[in-house]
C-alpha cells in the first residue's frame, strides 16, 4: 500500500491512540507521545507539521510496527485503510 501524501502530524497523534500512544510533552513543533501498549514503554517524536514528509512517515510506521511486531503494511492498513 503506498502511503498517503496528505497526513498532518497531529491527524498521526490522533490515529495511534488506538495503540495506546499518549501525548507526554511537546517542545516547540515536535510531540513526544507514549506508549505501553505491550507492556514496556515505547517513545516516538512526532513533527507537527501540516503535511509528513513521506520519508519521516515512513520512518515512524517502520518505529511502530517494529513495536508492535506486525509488518508496515499491516499497520499501514489499520491506520489508513486500503
Amino acid at each position: 500500500m503506498r502511503l498517503p501524501r496528505d497526513v498532518s502530524g497531529d491527524e498521526l497523534v490522533r490515529l495511534l491512540r488506538r495503540y495506546g500512544y499518549q501525548a507526554t510533552r511537546q517542545t516547540g513543533s515536535h510531540v513526544r507521545l507514549t506508549s505501553t501498549y505491550r507492556g514496556d514503554e515505547h517513545h516516538l517524536t512526532i513533527p507537527r507539521h501540516k503535511n509528513l514528509r513521506v520519508g519521516t512517515l515512513n520512518s515512524i510506521l517502520k518505529d511502530i510496527a517494529d513495536y508492535l511486531a506486525i509488518s508496515k503494511e499491516e499497520l499501514t492498513r489499520e491506520l489508513f485503510g486500503d
